[in-house]
This record gives structure tokens, sequence and C-alpha cells, in this order.
């Protein structure tokens, strides 16, 4: 199990350098090269039942909203509905596993981050408003559920879980927040670290 993680690391640990100061190729490349190596990674996983093909369906809809990213920009649309299928489908695994339970600071929190998050963004939207805005709830969504699995379970693969969603969430915070309002250097590289290694400890999970 080793080899294949330690592929997956060094060619993410590529792109995520190459969206700092490497040649635009190299991102062209190492980006979908690393989900194909998280999809076979997914598909490699000990046991194989409804949780883990969600999580495989999840991988191919963010391969599809990536490719999407590199069409023309009125494209963008079909990349948004591509991501949140994503997120639903990871959502659906995580539900999949849960114990019902109700740690009410986390919504509160969520909600808080997602209302500063549309503040920030929101007069920059123009026809993409609510496409952008049900894809955040579906994130947070997303969030919230694995990070009631931890509360309530309180394993390693929960934890696993609710990091990973927690930095595919951090990571759009990054991705939305430059793209609409405030362009740094560095986007592009923490953008890329948050989307690597949120994607990378949910299939981790897969292995606990």
């Amino acid at each position: 199990m080793s080899w294949p993680f330690l592929a997956v690391f060094f060619s993410g640990w590529l792109f995520v350098d190459a969206s700092y100061r490497g040649p635009r190729w190299q991102r062209w490349v190492f980006k979908p090269v690393t989900l194909l190596l998280l999809l076979l990674l997914a598909w490699q996983a000990p046991t194989l039942n409804v949780y883990s093909y969600l999580i495989l369906l999840g991988l191919a809809a963010t391969l599809v909203a990536d490719g999407l990213l590199l069409l023309p920009e009125e494209r963008f649309m079909y990349a948004i509905g591509a991501f949140f299928l994503s997120h639903l489908l990871y959502t659906l695994s995580f539900a999949s596993q849960m114990t019902i339970t109700f740690f009410w600071p986390l919504p509160l929190t969520l909600l808080i981050i997602g209302a500063v998050l549309l503040a920030v963004i929101w007069t920059r939207l123009a026809e993409l408003r609510w496409a952008v805005t049900t894809y955040i709830a579906m994130t947070l969504l997303m969030v919230w559920l694995a990070g009631e699995q931890y509360f309530a379970r309180s394993t390693d693969m929960a934890f696993s879980l609710f990091c990973g969603a927690a930095l595919l969430l951090l990571g759009n915070i990054f991705w939305l927040t430059s793209r609409y309002r405030f362009t740094f250097r560095a986007s592009d590289a923490l953008v890329a670290a948050c989307y690597f290694g949120g994607h990378f400890l949910i299939v981790r999970s897969l292995y606990l």
C-alpha cells in the first residue's frame, strides 16, 4: 500500500509546486495524473462496497470538472455542476456510514463560514450567484456530515474523512476568493494543496 500512496503524494506535490512556480504544462499533466492515481488507489481498497463506490464516483466527477475548467469560460457553469455532483456523492457516502447525532457548534460554525464567504464574493458572481451558492451549500453539508460522524464515533476513519472534507472546503474558500475578490500569488498553490490533500484523506479512509 505504501508505494501507491507515495506515487499519489509525489504526483500531487509536482502539481502543487507547478501551481506556485512551475511551467503551465506541468499543471496540465500532473493534475489529472494525480486524480487518476487516486482513483486507482481507491479501486484497490481492501473492501469495495456502496461507500467505496460513491467515493470512486465522486473522484470521477472531480476529474470531469477539472477537464471542464480547461474549456472556455462559458463552460464554467458545467464545471461547478460537476464539482457539486462530486461533493454530493461524497456526502451520500458519509451519510451511509453515519450514526445519527447533532453537535450544534459545527453547523453553526459552518453557516457563519458560508455566510462570510458569500458576503465577500456575492457582488462579483453575476449570473453565477445561485449556482455558486448551491455549490457552497453542498460543500458545507458535506463537511457537516463528515464532522458529525467524527464527533459521534471518534475513529481514525472518521477523522480522515472530516479532515479531508474540511480541506476541500478550505480549498474552495481560497479558490472562490482569489477568483472573484482578492488575487494573490500563492493562491493556486494553496488551492492545489487543499484540493489534493482533501481528496487524498477521503480516499485514505477506505484503508482504515
